[in-house]
């Protein structure tokens, strides 16, 4: 009796195997890369340009940020922190989420 039962769930599984679903139909991505711009060159390439400079922009204002972290810390008693150093801290982490999520695109 234990036998047809253990061989009933291996049984259903090669059945739904068998059977042929209609394949779904993808969804092409709208090439942007072929829209040009007035001036002749590719929309994509100057909004990748464009992210590129921003992301180098906020990677010096992080490090500049970082640097005067390290300065407070430093000038701080080692138990105490000022709300402005604190407010660093949070400006630093949004300005790493911001460059790793335009980085991630």
């Amino acid at each position: 009796m234990k036998k047809p039962l253990l061989l009933l769930p291996l049984a259903v599984g090669l059945l739904f195997s068998q059977i042929d679903t209609p394949p779904r139909p993808h969804k092409q991505p709208e090439d942007s890369s072929d829209v040009k711009l007035p001036n002749g060159k590719s929309q994509q390439e100057e909004i990748l340009k464009a992210e590129y400079q921003k992301t180098l922009e906020d990677a010096a204002e992080l490090v500049k940020l970082a640097e005067q972290l390290q300065d407070d810390l430093i000038k701080e008693d080692r138990h105490v922190l000022s709300m402005t150093t604190l407010k660093k801290t949070e400006d630093i982490e949004k300005l790493a989420r911001k460059i790793r999520t335009r980085i991630k695109k």
